[in-house]
């Protein structure tokens, strides 16, 4: 039976607590609740980890958080050796946020390296100090100079990044909006989720279910760190916090 998670953190990626009731434990003691904030591993971005608390005050610690047998049942997987709670037990959700608005800065810093270098996306990995998007680039003629200058312009305009929801039929009419060149977003759910970036989306907009920051401001001082070779047309660009090294 796969059960469905309301994704709080869909249209409130701030929100760093708030209560639940659970509503299914599976056999590898994998907790799913009625609604959560902790984002679950997707789209190159990792699952966030964290506390849940119980009504006696004990702690369950959040190791990682997954899908299930649908991208809408949302599991959240205990450490080791962590008690399990009851069916309809009510429980008070805390994010580790300093972990997550590091991802949330990075994810849209991902974005923003997709406006620098317009060309189809092959792959993408999200981490708290390290990130990279791979591109369809036959001869890059990309400096990590150029790109990290492009970018901080960006940054420093401190453009607002939003959501906003459109209909299968009306991706289906903009392909263009999909950067991805292997993975389609999901759909047969009638909507799909835009994270637009500039007014009315000026900037970019492109389907994506992750957690962003809501300026560009917010993203901080990024760097490219390297360009890399990964086959004939396919360019690895690796972001990472902070200026530029000089050498």
């Amino acid at each position: 039976m796969a059960f469905s998670t309301q994704a709080v953190f869909r249209d409130d990626a701030y929100l760093r607590e708030t209560e639940a009731t659970v509503v299914g434990v599976n056999d590898r003691g994998g907790i799913i609740l009625d609604r959560t904030i902790f984002y679950a591993t997707s789209g190159g971005q990792p699952g966030d980890t964290g506390l849940l608390t119980r009504g006696d005050g004990s702690n369950i610690s959040v190791a990682a958080t997954i899908t299930g047998e649908t991208k809408d049942e949302i599991i959240h997987v205990p450490g080791l050796e962590q008690a399990v709670p009851e069916i309809g037990e009510r429980l008070k959700l805390s994010i580790d946020w300093p972990r997550r608005h590091l991802l949330m800065r990075m994810h849209a810093a991902c974005h923003l390296l997709t406006v620098v270098c317009p060309y189809p996306i092959t792959g993408a990995s999200v981490s708290e100090e390290d990130s990279r998007v791979d591109f369809d680039i036959p001869d890059a003629g990309f400096t990590k100079e150029d790109v990290t200058s492009q970018m901080m312009e960006l940054v420093r305009a401190n453009h607002p990044i939003y959501n906003r929801w459109i209909s299968d039929d009306e991706l289906a009419a903009n392909p263009t909006l999909v950067k991805s060149k292997n993975v389609r977003p999901p759909s047969g759910t009638g909507k799909i989720r835009l994270v637009c970036i500039g007014d009315n989306a000026s900037i970019d907009s492109q389907p994506c279910g992750g957690t962003h920051v809501a300026g560009t401001a917010e993203i901080g001082e990024i760097h490219i760190g390297k360009i890399e070779k990964k086959g004939r047309e396919n360019r690895r660009f690796r972001i990472r916090f902070g200026a530029m090294p000089s050498n």
